[in-house]
């Protein structure tokens, strides 16, 4: 397993109005997250909060091309991001224990954490298709280049864990700073990680390491 310290390249925030970072998405030109009553989209350029959707808003967020996703307590709703209008809503499958929340090959996936899980949830029904098993409390979950991460908050320590999706062996580990926790997670789909901050208000922007065509770790 390969283990290195989280290069941390950027923070913003804290948000006025914005106490907790709750779930974190990108659509590719905004950076959305959860504040408890609201989803907020961060323009990553300037840092600053461009517009708010008044919907609850209390972990995992997911954007899926189109529609977000948002865990409302026992729910996931799928949300219009220009309207913010709730079209449709799922049951989660932790029932209110659900945490991190990301969209990849048409479902979604929902980490639990004090459940150590990871489930992958139809979008439509919220059927389990799969079960993902962790040793960590998990926090943020995403994909990137067929690469399942999720983020761990346990105690004092956070990091950041690339693991296998068939078995959940771990295979990678980013280790962040003691006392800098991460609530929400997504990729960029690129380089770079979101990582929510939790109660500190903050986003902060991971590198993502580089493998070569081998698949080996390398620098950019």
């Amino acid at each position: 397993m390969n283990r290195s310290k989280a290069e941390i390249v950027r923070e913003y925030g804290p948000f006025p109005g914005a106490n907790r970072v709750h779930g974190v998405s990108y659509d590719g030109e905004h950076v959305w997250f959860a504040s408890g009553d609201k989803l907020n989209a961060v323009d990553p350029s300037s840092g600053n909060i461009e517009h708010s959707i008044d919907v609850a808003a209390h972990a995992g967020t997911a954007f899926d091309g189109k529609h977000l996703f948002q865990i409302a307590e026992n729910r996931i709703h799928k949300i219009d991001p220009k309207t913010g209008r709730v079209l449709a809503s799922i049951p989660a499958p932790g029932n209110g224990g659900d945490s991190g929340l990301t969209w990849a090959e048409g479902s979604l996936w929902v980490g639990q954490y004090r459940g150590r899980k990871i489930y992958q949830v139809d979008p439509n029904t919220g059927a389990i298709l799969r079960t993902i098993e962790s040793n960590r409390f998990v926090t943020g979950v995403t994909w990137v280049d067929g690469e399942l991460w999720h983020a761990t908050w346990e105690g004092e320590e956070s990091d950041l864990r690339r693991i296998n999706p068939q078995t959940g062996e771990v295979l990678e580990r980013l280790e962040m700073p003691s006392g800098v926790y991460i609530s929400g997670l997504e990729s960029d789909g690129r380089d770079q990680f979101f990582c929510g901050g939790g109660p500190s208000g903050k986003i902060r922007t991971v590198r993502r390491p580089h493998r070569d065509a081998k698949g080996s770790k390398g620098k950019r």
